[in-house]
């Protein structure tokens, strides 16, 4: 089994950046792919990101496409979402998620694993 442990979020002005960190503990990590949810206030969670295993591959929603990087470091347990010209609509609590399989998944049932979320804020 494994733990999430989102941290880096926080406010940020409308165009500026910032990076989120989710901290894997237990084994089987380097073998899971992992992805990146949100959710605003009153809005259903939503996909973000997600990259697989051995990070060769990755995948975004249309949203964020462009702004923001998903990446992985297995050595250190660690998933990263680089966020880069950050809008007000990004603002959400996100989620690191976790998946019992090596490939790439875009909803939420697909993953096993989650993050208790870190709030990000983006004033205008």
């Amino acid at each position: 089994q494994v733990q999430l442990v989102e941290s880096g979020g926080g406010l940020v002005q409308a165009g500026g950046s910032l990076r989120l960190s989710c901290l894997a503990s237990g084994r089987t990590f380097s073998n899971y792919a992992m992805g990146w949810f949100r959710q605003a206030p009153g809005k259903e969670r939503e996909f973000v990101a997600a990259i697989t295993w051995n990070g060769g591959s990755t995948y975004y929603a249309d949203s964020v496409k462009g702004r923001f990087t998903i990446s992985r470091d297995n050595a250190k347990n660690t998933v990263y979402l680089q966020m880069n010209t950050l809008k007000p609509e990004d603002t959400a609590v996100y989620y690191c998620a976790g998946r019992s399989n090596s490939w790439i998944a875009t909803t939420r049932r697909d993953y096993d694993y989650w993050g208790q979320g870190t709030q990000v804020t983006v004033s205008s």
